[in-house]
Order: structure tokens, then sequence, then C-alpha cells
């Protein structure tokens, strides 16, 4: 199952006549396991993961606008392992199935990018304090130049003793130690940073 999720869209892409040349610029989309079993009625739902999943949609509107590369990360995990339909892939977009919370172990997307000559990365996803922040850091520890979207990204509370930490503070807090490792950035500011 994870080797047809990595092997699959790049098949079709040459099927289709895609190539790195068809990408604008030297920089992709990484939309991070936003998928059905983190919505209300899934395993693992977040806190208001509606809104963040909306805000990638529109990111991921302007990645396709300006034929950027777009690369839907997805954890290999069911039931509920359907990519969301705010950001369902389209047919060239490339599709990575990972099993570890770090996507860049063992799913062969740092040579995809590579090939594809991308040096920066703007990240969208969840959870914010596992997955998307793992990706965030290890971008980062691999040279690529990084930005998350603050609000296109959403986690959950979290508890540690007798301690309940709420979703928010999660959020907040991972967003704050990634300062070091990315850019962070709201969607408004981002989209108004395109449009210039």
């Amino acid at each position: 199952m994870k080797k047809t999720y990595r092997i699959f869209p790049i098949i079709l892409m040459l099927i289709c006549g895609f190539s790195v040349q068809t990408y604008a610029q030297n920089r992709a989309l990484l939309l991070i396991d936003i998928q059905q079993f983190y919505f209300p009625g899934g395993d693992l739902p977040l806190d208001n993961p509606e809104a963040a999943a909306l805000n990638a949609g529109l990111i991921l509107e302007q990645f396709r606008k300006d034929l950027e590369l777009v690369i839907h990360v997805r954890h290999n995990y069911e039931p509920g392992g359907d990519i969301h339909e705010y950001v369902s892939p389209i047919s060239h977009e490339l599709i990575v199935g990972k099993d570890q919370v770090n996507v860049f172990l063992e799913s062969g997307l740092d040579e995809t990018l590579k090939e594809n000559d991308v040096s920066r990365l703007v990240i969208c996803g969840m959870q914010t304090h596992m997955c998307m922040e793992a990706a965030a850091r290890a971008a980062s520890d691999l040279g690529y130049e990084v930005t998350v979207i603050a609000d296109a990204c959403a986690t959950r509370a979290l508890q540690y003793g007798e301690a309940i930490v709420p979703a928010d503070h999660v959020h907040q807090s991972t967003l704050a130690t990634l300062k070091s490792y990315a850019r962070i950035i709201t969607t408004t500011d981002y989209l108004i940073e395109e449009s210039k």
C-alpha cells in the first residue's frame, strides 16, 4: 500500500507528460495528513480542523494557479485515511504515503523534492505538534527554506500527568518553537504577499 501511494502519482505524471519543467518556481506545497480521521466522527478528531483545512485549501488554490508543485502527505492509517475533500488531490499532484511521524523518513520525499529542484517549502497540516512540526524541523535541517501557514494547521488538547493543555496552547507553543526553523505566517498574509 505504501509503495502504491509513492509510485503511482509519479507514473501518472509520466503518462500525462508532466515533468520537472512543468513547475513555475523552486517551491513546493506540503499538505500534511489532512485526512478524515482528524475530523468530527474520526478516530482522532482535532480542535476545529475544518477552519485549518479551508485555509489549506486557499493555499492549495494559489499553488495550482501559479503552477507550482503540490505534494499531499497521507499517513497510512485506516479507517478514515482518505484526504479531506477541502484539499482533494487532482490528477497530476503527488501523494506521498508515510508510516512515520516525520514524512522525510522512508518515504522518498527528499529525493522527489531534489528531482524537482525544490529549495523552498510551504507547509500546512495536521497535527501541528506532531507530523507538521516534524516535517518543518526536518525540512529545515535538510537545508530547505521553510514557511509554515499557522492557521492552516490544527491540533488537539494534550494531557501530561494531571495537567490538560488546551489545543490552542499546544498549537501556539508549537508555532513559537518553530520560529527558529521556519517563517510563520497566516493564510491572509501569505496570499497578500503572493498577489503583489
